[in-house]
């Protein structure tokens, strides 16, 4: 499989949509923070200073992730992860996170943080792997799902 690791275009704003909102309802439930988001992606993500990255195979998009700007300089959230189902558990995410976390080095980010579920135990997994550690999940979080936040120092 040769993936590539690519940065946002307008004609992939949809399937960064459609791959979220099937992960979420594959896990989750989509929270209406997670709807004006992935509504509108380009305005609440890269207008803002945040980044969005896909995972392309040949001509398909079989994963995504974002960083989003927070209010405090040179720290980004990562968020929006999600793989095409039929190519999870074939390294794609571990590909994604890679990557993504070598831009954010090259960029200078100062910190990354994260917010997730205990129930994702292979998404936990990945980021302990890449340097995150558990930190304070503060109590107006932005996602009512999220009950572990973490950080990785770049």
């Amino acid at each position: 499989m040769e993936i590539e690791f690519i940065g946002f275009k307008k004609q992939y704003e949809k399937d960064f949509h459609d791959l979220n909102i099937d992960w979420l309802k594959t896990y989750f439930v989509v929270e209406e923070y997670d709807k004006n988001v992935l509504l509108e992606s380009k305005k609440y993500i890269i207008d803002k200073g945040g980044y969005i990255f896909f995972a392309k195979l040949e001509k398909q998009i079989i994963g995504t992730i974002a960083f989003l700007k927070t209010e405090r300089e040179d720290i980004f959230e990562l968020t929006k992860m999600a793989v095409k189902k039929n190519y999870r558990g074939l390294g794609v995410g571990n590909f994604i996170l890679k990557n993504s976390l070598n831009f954010a080095k090259i960029n200078n980010f100062k910190c990354v943080i994260l917010y997730s579920n205990r129930k994702l135990k292979n998404a936990i997994y990945l980021y302990k792997k890449y340097g995150f550690k558990e930190i304070v999940v503060e109590r107006n979080s932005p996602y009512q799902r999220a009950d572990i936040k973490m950080e990785k120092i770049i």
